[in-house]
């Protein structure tokens, strides 16, 4: 599976790295997924997802069935 979130769809970001001298390598810009387990209240289960920093702290707020919705994926597939 490749470095993306699973709700947000956050990926890697092309960069450049700027040295003192001002010669520039390109660097990739990772994502910080964190792989956590969710209670999925309506299916009765936990669900294991890769999920993006900024959606760990989406989820305290919203619910997961509502953010899945909104990001189209189907959690009992999961």
């Amino acid at each position: 599976m490749s470095r993306k979130c699973q709700l947000t769809g956050k990926k890697a970001n092309n960069g450049m790295a700027v040295s003192h001298s001002h010669r520039r390598t390109k660097k990739l810009q990772e994502v910080n997924l964190q792989s956590k387990r969710v209670w999925w209240a309506e299916g009765k289960r936990w669900i294991r997802l890769k999920l993006s920093t900024k959606a760990i702290k989406t989820l305290e707020i919203k619910s997961l069935s509502a953010f899945a919705k909104e990001a189209g994926i189907d959690l009992s597939r999961l």
